[in-house]
């Protein structure tokens, strides 16, 4: 790498109060740690906490499993019984249930207690207490058992954000199936390629779904997919487009109220640490989505840890992410039961009728933790508003932000318009282990345009071309130990092949994520992009991400692509916003690439389009897109299937050779 940096020059934003971090609870985790487990470090110094953890792997997860109060059936004959990636074995012979940490009575979990608020775009509005919610649960358990569904079963979902999803899957959780679940928006080809993998015993599924103000029918979605799927021995149509009327019946199918008509007793049957909790799949760009299989004793440990410590979520605080059941920020935010919180559920489109719809529901459900993505945060800071104005936003102590870098300028923004007092949680990870390797903690400052810190288990490194460590150098982000939310396999790879080739094949035995970081000196993390997109000119290398942050940071710009063609031409792709035009705008860019990043990254065409292609989840599709434009077939560049928008890539078609 030749790309440098001093650690030293970001501004700081956020530096918490010792008062109050002291009344943190990875405050008290590490004061804990010295009574119980003779661990003795300074109860505010993070980096000795993490590097703690991660130097004494075993010590650290058997600590927070006992401090977090996970619950075994059997107890574990140790900790790790093999350290080997892939492949790792955690706490071998212990027996636990995810959903029976979810739903036992306790802080935040007594039958009072609020468990989830449940808003739809268009005003509709229901709150779960607790009571409620394990009732449900029960009923759906009774459902799905005289259907056929046991330990080890497949369980699906084609619904959108709501109580049916959370009530489901816990029902599932607690007989020992697996779960799996997209959001209604999908086609009917992207969905049959994820579920019809894992042939599954029952499917739920809505009627339809609303978004921006309107009604979308998936009737005929749901028919192809039950007609697609032998496997299926029932399936299950949740009323939603219109609340009031019978869905359209076929056979095969009954209605939700059916389904969860009788009442049963909940009990959770105790699966083995690594049992399969759920089924995330990978964006399917190329090929079959691979089908990412994660275990319920790896998950409980990993999100109890997340939320408590690195959040510091409590019983009784809201918790809200906006997020679809097609994103794995989903499966996290459900997660938030384990702390005892009232998890906030938001279906439909997060600026419809306004910019002020998310905020609005922050302010009046006193959010605390207040999850987006950059490129909300980047839409509401072009929109001019300014939250802080206009709503009580004094419950809000973070905001989250994740799915891709966080630019300085929305980290401006964000102090500015929401409150300098909210501490931002830009955080990076994947689906591949459902959290965040790079995440922020309630004891470490926040610097701009950075994320703040290692997540407490996780051994993250830059690593060079050599595969040696280097800071303040852009770098392959690689775990050197492993994590329990890691991959439990692969569906349909039984001998682990796609496994290793996914993470482990560039530095054996290591995880290699694939996206350029640099670490800093002050154990601060930058992400750069994705390692597979970079830009590569004249031998100098640079990451996406830095791209975009100085295109996009013009107001003239909505969105951009930047390829690197094989045939060795820089392009730039923007969506212009209303009003402007190209000739407006490439002069200042050239001059501004030009001084913020190299003479070689200045683009050789920009070229406008009417939209950026992205992944259902909201990736950008920068090597479909390149093996496009380097003559690839269309249907082997990618599965159209696996976009927001199929359509984006016409502009791109007129380009390729020979058009």
């Amino acid at each position: 790498m030749t790309l440098h940096s001093d650690s030293s020059s970001a501004a700081q934003l956020w530096r918490p109060d010792a008062d109050t971090a002291r009344r943190t609870q990875i405050a008290d985790f590490t004061r804990w740690l010295a009574t119980h487990r003779q661990v003795r470090l300074a109860e505010l110094d993070y980096s000795a906490l993490h590097r703690w953890s991660v130097e004494h792997l075993e010590d650290f997860w058997s600590a927070a499993a006992e401090y977090l109060g996970v619950r075994f059936g059997v107890q574990p004959e140790q900790v790790l019984g093999d350290a080997t990636m892939p492949g790792a074995q955690w706490f071998p012979g212990a027996t636990l249930n995810y959903a029976e940490h979810a739903l036992t009575p306790g802080p935040g979990r007594e039958d009072g207690d609020t468990a989830l608020i449940f808003v739809r775009e268009d005003g509709v509005e229901h709150t779960l207490t607790h009571a409620r919610l394990r009732d449900l649960v029960g009923r759906a358990r009774v459902g799905l058992v005289a259907a056929g569904v046991g330990k080890g079963d497949r369980v699906v979902a084609l619904v959108p954000n709501g109580i049916g999803a959370l009530v489901l899957f816990l029902a599932s959780a607690s007989l020992g199936a697996i779960w799996s679940s997209c959001s209604p928006d999908f086609g009917a080809r992207a969905v049959t390629d994820r579920f019809a993998q894992i042939e599954p015993r029952v499917m739920l599924a809505v009627d339809g779904y609303v978004y921006n103000g309107k009604g979308y029918s998936i009737r005929d979605t749901v028919t192809t997919l039950r007609e697609s799927m032998p496997s299926l021995n029932l399936t299950v149509i949740l009323p939603y487009l219109d609340l009031g009327l019978e869905p359209v019946r076929a056979a095969g199918e009954v209605t939700w109220d059916e389904f969860t008509s009788q009442p049963g007793e909940l009990a959770f049957e105790p699966v083995p640490f690594d049992h399969p909790l759920w089924v995330l799949y990978s964006s399917g760009t190329t090929g079959l989505p691979k089908g990412i299989v994660q275990g319920h004793g790896g998950i409980l440990l990993e999100q109890l840890k997340s939320l408590r410590l690195q959040h510091d979520l409590r019983p009784g605080e809201v918790f809200f992410w906006f997020t679809t059941t097609g994103w794995m920020m989903w499966n996290f935010l459900i997660g938030g039961l384990l702390a005892g919180c009232t998890i906030l559920l938001y279906d439909g489109s997060p600026a419809y009728p306004g910019p002020f719809r998310l905020w609005e529901l922050a302010s009046r459900h006193r959010v605390k933790l207040f999850g987006v993505s950059a490129p909300f945060i980047q839409s509401a800071a072009r929109s001019g508003i300014v939250p802080r104005e206009r709503y009580d936003l004094s419950a809000m102590e973070s905001i989250g932000s994740t799915g891709s870098p966080l630019s300085p300028e929305s980290f401006r923004w964000i102090g500015s318009a929401v409150g300098r007092q909210v501490r931002i949680c830009s955080v990076s990870g994947g689906t591949d282990v459902c959290t965040a390797f790079l995440t922020s903690a309630p004891t470490v400052p926040i610097w701009l345009g950075e994320l703040s810190c290692a997540s407490l288990g996780a051994d993250v490194h830059a690593f060079d071309e050599k595969g040696e460590d280097v800071v303040d150098e852009v770098g392959e982000l690689v775990i050197t130990r492993p994590m329990p939310s890691m991959p439990v396999s692969f569906w349909n790879d039984p001998d682990g092949t796609r496994l290793r080739e996914a993470y482990f094949e560039t530095y054996p035995g290591l995880w290699r994520h694939g996206d350029w970081v640099r670490a800093t000196a002050r154990g601060s993390f930058v992400i750069h992009g994705r390692s597979d997109s970079t830009l590569n000119r004249g031998g100098v290398r640079m990451g996406t991400a830095e791209f975009y942050s100085v295109v996009e940071a013009f107001d003239e710009v909505s969105d951009s692509l930047v390829i690197d063609t094989t045939q060795g031409e820089l392009l730039c792709f923007l969506v212009m916003a209303a009003g402007a035009a190209i000739d407006d705008v490439e002069e200042p860019l050239r001059k501004a690439l030009r001084a913020q990043l190299s003479p070689r990254h200045v683009p050789d065409r920009f070229i406008r389009i009417p939209v950026v292609p992205r992944t259902l989840n909201g990736k950008k599709c920068e090597v479909p897109v390149k093996k496009i434009l380097a003559g690839v077939p269309v249907d082997r560049a990618v599965s159209r299937d696996a976009l927001a928008d199929p359509d984006s890539l016409r502009p791109f078609l007129l380009l390729r050779p020979g058009s």
